[in-house]
């Protein structure tokens, strides 16, 4: 015979006590109509919430579906009275479907790669979170019950997501001190343990710094069973948790918001100052170095949100990796390259990755191309803040060989087109008081890449370099920056043909990091250049080739 199941939650509670007041009131023959109707639509709708969570939340995953019938199923009773856990276990304690769901999507919004987990039971929310990490990502899971990691590790392994998952047995509090000790910090600490520790491991967690700058606090069961505020509550676990929330509540390190999730969730954050009383009892020095330029730390100042940017040439290579990096730091991007069909597929691939794009189509070596390119871009977005020039063309010729037509085509792109659009995005920007002009010059500019001969493109690059130095000392006092950067040999698919081998060889020989650059090498570079963070710099040439200019 099935055991009837107790009320867990909140909502749970609600719908026991509502359908006990109905079996009441239709027990009575003078209780109205329109009351039963009342109590009625109060039972449906609090019947019918988790429910309807459960069915419009994406579906778990096959692992989680897994460890979830797996943790039901399991004869916890059995287990504890053979003397393999120290305490028995009910099942009910599993996160679930919609709080797991509900902690990835937290995991997502957070950013997070390291987190830690105070209390693992089965490893459901342990592995709903390690789904949203990245793949470099970290949960370190603390459990006291050694047969719990056992339980779950089957589980894991058939994840992918599993190996970013560290389960440590023993007391919790101990391995806190163990972290400490060893200066680790988390984006996000989940706790779900004993609840009259709840308190300590808040406190530890924030006295020991165990948490870093932005991170968050998730704190499972913080409406315990509606306990927390009814006021006849004498369960030991509610008061324990009322006594928490109010702490928790008053404590000015923090602000915090609770969750009406099934059982409740606190999310808690660290404020990200220290309070004016504190300050001014301290020998903290309030500037800017301690708040933030403007209140904004140091990566919130590399964001581009609601900057408008183009790039040329990026329909591959170096300029679709430029436009990537731009869009994810929160710009709106026109790619731009000589051929339609790749910019087209590069503003595709921006849009299916949430960032704003379109493509153009433009010849830069034609000044009317470049003009109508800065007229689309200002009538679609009304602004220019952000001009990454980055086209160009490489012919290869000994200098004794090289004719006047690879010279002029090679100056017509490199350095004439360059100046063109510096000069047209210039415009908009110093009517606006504010820009920041990136050129994409080369290695090439400082020192004769060899065996290769190629005069027109070195000549030309040199020359992008002149003009970024000149333009940047120009426009600076009007709120234009002019920077470039300075790739070494980028790696592509191209130079990975038979008959370059040796070349290649011979490159790598010269290259003190022993690699070929990668077009994901200078995309930070860029988002620097482009972001506010970089405001004091202008006409500066960046240098990024693994030292091989300094051989």
């Amino acid at each position: 015979m099935p055991t009837e199941k107790v009320p867990d939650t909140p909502v749970e509670v609600l719908v026991d006590v509502l359908t006990k007041a109905k079996e009441i009131a239709a027990a009575s023959s003078n209780v109205p109509e329109e009351l039963m109707s009342h109590l009625q639509k109060a039972v449906d709708i609090a019947s019918g919430l988790d429910d309807y969570l459960e069915k419009m939340t994406t579906q778990e995953s096959e692992p989680l579906a897994e460890l979830y019938e797996k943790t039901i199923s399991h004869d916890w009773d059995q287990v504890h009275k053979k003397g393999e856990t120290m305490f028995r276990l009910p099942k009910e304690c599993i996160t679930g479907h919609v709080e797991g769901q509900t902690l990835k999507m937290l995991i997502h919004m957070s950013q997070a790669k390291r987190v830690l987990e105070i209390g693992m039971f089965t490893g459901y929310g342990a592995l709903s979170m390690a789904e949203g990490l990245p793949v470099d990502g970290c949960l370190i899971a603390c459990e006291l019950e050694p047969y719990l990691k056992d339980f779950a590790q089957p589980i894991f392994a058939k994840s992918p997501h599993g190996k970013k998952i560290i389960v440590k047995t023993g007391s919790a509090m101990e391995t806190l001190k163990e972290l400490a000790a060893a200066g680790e910090q988390f984006d996000m600490v989940f706790i779900d343990a004993d609840k009259t520790n709840y308190i300590n491991y808040y406190n530890f967690i924030l006295d020991n710094n165990l948490l870093r700058l932005r991170g968050v606090i998730c704190v499972d069961n913080s409406l315990f069973k509606a306990k927390v505020y009814l006021k006849d509550t004498t369960d030991n676990n509610g008061l324990a948790l009322r006594q928490f929330n109010q702490f928790v509540s008053n404590d000015p390190r923090v602000e915090q918001i609770i969750i009406p999730l099934r059982d409740g969730i606190s999310v808690i954050r660290r404020v990200s100052l220290a309070s004016e009383c504190s300050l001014t009892q301290s020998k903290i020095t309030d500037d800017e170095v301690f708040r933030g330029v403007s209140g904004r730390p140091i990566l919130d100042r590399m964001r581009l949100d609601g900057k408008v940017a183009y790039v040329t040439g990026a329909g591959q290579g170096i300029g679709r990796a430029f436009a990537h990096a731009l869009g994810e730091a929160g710009a709106k991007v026109a790619v731009v390259d000589l051929d339609q069909d790749k910019a087209e597929v590069v503003a595709k691939e921006l849009f299916l990755k949430g960032i704003n794009a379109i493509p153009i189509t433009a010849d830069i070596s034609k000044s009317e191309d470049v003009q109508r390119m800065i007229d689309i871009i200002v009538s679609k977005w009304g602004a220019i803040h952000i001009a990454c020039n980055n086209a160009g063309i490489n012919m290869n010729s000994a200098s004794e060989d090289t004719s006047l037509e690879e010279w002029d085509q090679t100056f017509n792109v490199n350095l004439r087109g360059t100046f063109v659009c510096c000069q047209a995005a210039g415009r908009v920007m110093l009517k606006q008081g504010y820009g920041k002009i990136i050129n994409t010059a080369s290695m090439a500019s400082l020192i004769v890449p060899h065996p290769q001969k190629q005069l027109s493109y070195n000549t030309s690059k040199a020359g992008v370099v002149k003009l970024t130095q000149t333009l940047g000392t120009e426009w600076i006092d009007r709120g234009v920056h002019v920077n470039c950067i300075s790739p070494g040999i980028v790696d592509t698919p191209l130079i990975h043909s038979e008959s370059l081998r040796p070349l290649v060889q011979r490159w790598l020989s010269d290259i003190p990091a022993g690699r070929l650059a990668k077009v994901t090498d200078l995309q930070a570079a860029v988002v620097y250049l482009a972001s506010d963070a970089s405001d004091y710099m202008t006409g500066h040439n960046l240098v990024i080739e693994g030292g091989q200019s300094l051989w």
